[in-house]
């Protein structure tokens, strides 16, 4: 008894007040890698990727990157953010993490050893352009030890956007190993994207979602090669776009005039932050359904509901001229305010009832020999497109609009949510689409539900080459009912990796789950708190 005492005295100054703990646990314990995992794994999967069985060295003293050709802004930034992850643990303690898996790793390292990599070749073979696109170019080429460049690696790409890529790759192929030293297999890839939108839409309506969790989530997208950040930005509960032509609107339509509200100068953070990055921001404004906040802030802007079972009002009164006005002078605001080509008009899921029960209406609608509430709508999101091209911006909108049969130009997009299947009758009608509807992440069914959002691929939801080519991508959503600053990143990673992998590389490989497993302890080592991809696992980097 005595001796089981001591010993539990023992045991309790070891785990709590012992300076060198950490050290000796990992002394005496031997940790246990996952060996589910691989090393060195690229996310998404490139379209094609060589490698043997040699490896170089990468030595934090001598490696540099070297710009041949043009350079710019936005590859010195890039260049400096990825000398960082690349070497962001050389001063840690993560070499006590030894285990059998890293072993094994180091003695085959040593077997194969041919050399140093200290330099990565950067050649931009064309003039930077300043701020990503719907056409920008991700297109590159990544070799290491490639014939003339021995010692070294080679990234070339005709555009500024295919050298942010393929850092990111380069910074994913490199392999920690024992000693604080870091190496890479000699290998050759070429790639591209399958689609140029790969998007990921977030909600800032249902909850705020700060501006310092925004921009990690942008730098997590990059991780995973996703280049469109869709923000829906204002909805029903609240309007935290602060607008300098209308400034009520987020006075009384946040959730806080002062700490629930994106001031100008704080979304031309974002947009730059994400410039660096290569992902453009397309904010949404949706109406005329889901805008019961920004009635709070302009006076008969919304439709007065006849009947109080609808509510006590409803979606923007179509019939006032004025609020034309209000509406072209709002994305006169936004369209200078965003960079992007592109606006989201919304136009989903308006509640014609109310609209019924509003006597002014009925009677509007009778004088403009509008027949029916799709009709109405259509008037509106006509006058709304009219708008937008006025002031040279192109539109996207949810597929009610197309639905409704609002006549759309070619520059319009429609954004499908209800079912794959509309993909279908939205690109045989002519009009270029997105696709979300098989990758909402609200719909939570648990960590390893990621699998799922493989089975839907965009071309097996059209019948012909021509509609193929009409489909510009896809979007993962992350509605915010549920989720705030505590949980949203925990939701959408890993499982909007799937959606990125299957809109880059447009497969789904054998390999996946292992990667994923490498990838989510990627992300969790720069800084995104993903959550576990499968099931029980290991990340050795938190063991520092």
């Amino acid at each position: 008894m005595l001796f089981q005492l001591h010993f539990s005295i023992v045991i309790l100054w070891y785990f709590y007040f012992n300076p060198l703990r950490n050290v000796g646990i990992l002394c005496l314990v031997p940790v246990k890698f996952p060996s589910n995992n691989t090393y060195g794994g690229v996310w998404p999967k490139p379209v094609t990727y060589k490698t043997n069985s040699s490896f170089l060295v990468l030595r934090t003293s001598h490696f540099n990157f070297k710009v041949e050709r043009y350079d710019c802004d936005i590859i010195q930034e890039a260049i400096r953010r990825y000398y960082f992850i690349i070497f962001m643990n050389v001063n840690s303690r993560s070499d006590y993490a030894t285990s059998d898996v890293m072993d094994d790793r180091n003695k085959n390292f040593n077997k194969h050893f041919t050399g140093f990599l200290d330099v990565l070749q950067i050649h931009l073979m064309a003039p930077c352009e300043s701020l990503p696109t719907e056409f920008m170019d991700e297109r590159y080429e990544l070799k290491i030890d490639a014939d003339g460049f021995e010692s070294s690696g080679l990234l070339i790409a005709q555009s500024v956007w295919g050298i942010l890529r393929g850092l990111e790759t380069f910074s994913q192929v490199i392999i920690p190993i024992k000693g604080h030293k870091y190496a890479v297999q000699l290998l050759s890839i070429m790639d591209f994207p399958r689609y140029s939108h790969r998007g990921l839409l977030v909600d800032t309506s249902r909850h705020y979602i700060p501006v310092t969790i925004i921009l990690r989530i942008l730098d997590a997208m990059v991780y995973s090669k996703m280049n469109v950040f869709h923000w829906h930005i204002t909805d029903d509960q609240s309007f935290p776009f602060q607008s300098v032509s209308y400034p009520l609107l987020s006075q009384e339509g946040a959730y806080d005039r002062y700490l629930a509200i994106y001031t100008h100068l704080e979304i031309k953070r974002i947009i730059e932050y994400g410039r660096l990055r290569g992902i453009r921001v397309i904010p949404e404004f949706d109406s005329p359904g889901h805008t019961l906040s920004w009635g709070k802030g302009i006076p008969g802007f919304l439709t007065k509901c006849g009947n109080p079972e609808y509510g006590e009002y409803g979606p923007v009164d179509p019939s006032r001229e004025s609020n034309y006005v209000i509406l072209e002078n709002l994305f006169k605001e936004i369209s200078e305010l965003f960079l992007d080509n592109y606006l989201h008009l919304g136009g989903d899921e308006v509640d014609f009832e109310c609209w019924g029960s509003n006597q002014n209406i009925l009677n509007f609608m009778k004088r403009n020999n509008i027949s029916s509430f799709t009709e109405l709508e259509s008037f509106y999101i006509y006058k709304l497109l009219n708008i937008t091209k006025k002031l040279n911006t192109k539109a996207v909108v949810w597929q009610e609009v197309f639905d409704n049969n609002v006549p759309l130009n070619n520059d319009t997009i429609v954004h499908v949510w209800k079912n794959e299947q509309d993909l279908d009758r939205v690109t045989k009608n002519g009009h270029k689409a997105i696709l979300s509807s098989c990758w909402y992440l609200d719909h939570l069914s648990s960590g390893g539900d990621w699998e799922k959002f493989y089975s839907c691929n965009p071309l097996n939801f059209v019948s012909s080459f021509a509609q193929q080519q009409r489909i510009l991508g896809g979007e993962a959503c992350m509605w915010a009912e549920v989720v705030d600053e505590t949980n949203i990143q925990q939701r959408i990673w890993p499982r909007a990796c799937a959606t990125a992998e299957i809109l880059w590389s447009g497969i789904s490989s054998s390999d996946s789950v292992p990667r994923l497993e490498e990838h989510v302890c990627r992300l969790k080592k720069r800084g995104v708190p993903a959550q576990p991809p499968n099931g029980p696992g290991f990340c050795p980097h938190f063991i520092l």
